[in-house]
């Protein structure tokens, strides 16, 4: 038997190009940054399919900022050590 339900990580590639048109109206400088976004969420697939939610933007958006919490603390103890 197949599934019947789309993996996490397909639903996360269904929603990043979902949000192609969003992207290709960005200005350049911006791409890279939004492409981030999704490394991010890529980055916490396990947990996010794990969680198994009813709508899966959700744990996508944890994810991507789950990693920029771990970014800020990152750059807050490397400015604490320098000072």
């Amino acid at each position: 038997m197949g599934r019947t339900n789309a993996t996490y990580r397909d639903l996360l590639t269904g929603i990043e190009e979902r949000w192609q048109p969003y992207r290709r109206a960005l200005r350049h400088r911006n791409k890279p940054y939004f492409d981030q976004l999704f490394e991010h969420a890529r980055a916490h697939a396990d947990a996010g399919g794990y969680l198994n939610h009813d709508e899966p933007l959700f744990p996508i958006l944890v994810s991507m900022l789950l990693e920029q919490e771990r970014r800020i603390q990152h750059l807050e103890n490397q400015l604490a050590d320098s000072e």
